[in-house]
């Protein structure tokens, strides 16, 4: 009964959040066109918040005492789902962009959006010569006032923990001399788990930990920031999952 109540649930959420995507996408797309998306935040704010309600899910922020609101700053997170740019452009109290592999750019409609709301190409294939580009564009939009968002895993967890980081991105935050603020996404597993398009009832919780000097972040061994960085996100991540066991019952 319940699995049966679970997946008409999900079908209609899942259509009424796709409808619901399809029909303001295409209405921030317009604005888009006519309108710099940064003089534009609030409406895709809202746009992306609605679709974690429309989803079923509820949504929380906490920020620590040493998160700086108002730094244009590098955010490091866990990647659970598709979800994520939706959950963290919700928390993140400032204008954010992230990373996207370069492919992305060509997919028509999709790939001008992307170009036009400032997202950074990633190169398929990185070498030196793409590498540099893409480091042109980070620093253009953090010296932009733009803060940036990169998922350092690099892929989707499919067990809830939080795997090994890349080190490119710790590598770029000391190159530029930026902040760093790690951000731990609890609960999202739970919501929905790749692999699976069962949506279950729960809540989101977003966590916000303190900023971390560019003092420390050039200071430190790339190694040493890329794990210090990691254990502050992963922390909470399997304290949560140690205290829900249900999401390896899902999954």
């Amino acid at each position: 009964m319940k699995k049966a109540w679970l997946t008409i649930r999900s079908a209609f959420l899942w259509a009424a959040s796709g409808l619901h995507f399809f029909i303001v996408c295409m209405f921030v797309m317009l604005m888009a066109i006519f309108i710099d998306p940064r003089k534009n935040d609030r409406p895709q704010r809202i746009f992306f918040r609605n679709i974690l309600r429309i989803a079923g899910v509820k949504f929380e922020t906490q920020r620590a005492a040493g998160f700086d609101p108002n730094r244009t700053s590098l955010f490091i997170c866990n990647h659970v789902n598709i979800f994520d740019p939706f959950v963290v452009y919700s928390a993140v109290p400032q204008f954010l962009r992230g990373f996207e592999l370069e492919s992305h750019f060509k997919i028509p409609v999709y790939g001008w959006l992307m170009g036009r709301f400032g997202n950074v190409p990633v190169p398929n294939k990185p070498n030196r010569a793409t590498l540099e580009i893409m480091d042109k564009r980070a620093r253009k939009a953090l010296d932009s006032g733009i803060s940036l968002i990169a998922f350092a895993e690099g892929s989707r967890t499919r067990d809830g923990h939080v795997g090994p980081f890349r080190k490119g991105i710790f590598g770029l935050a000391q190159q530029f001399g930026v902040p760093i603020v790690p951000v731990s996404i609890l609960g999202s597993y739970e919501f929905f788990q790749t692999g699976n398009w069962i949506l279950y009832p729960g809540k989101i919780t977003v966590i916000l930990h303190d900023t971390i000097e560019p003092t420390v972040v050039v200071a430190t061994d790339t190694d040493q920031l890329r794990d210090r960085v990691r254990e502050i996100i992963s922390a909470p991540v399997e304290e949560f999952m140690r205290a829900h066991p249900s999401a390896q019952a899902n999954s």
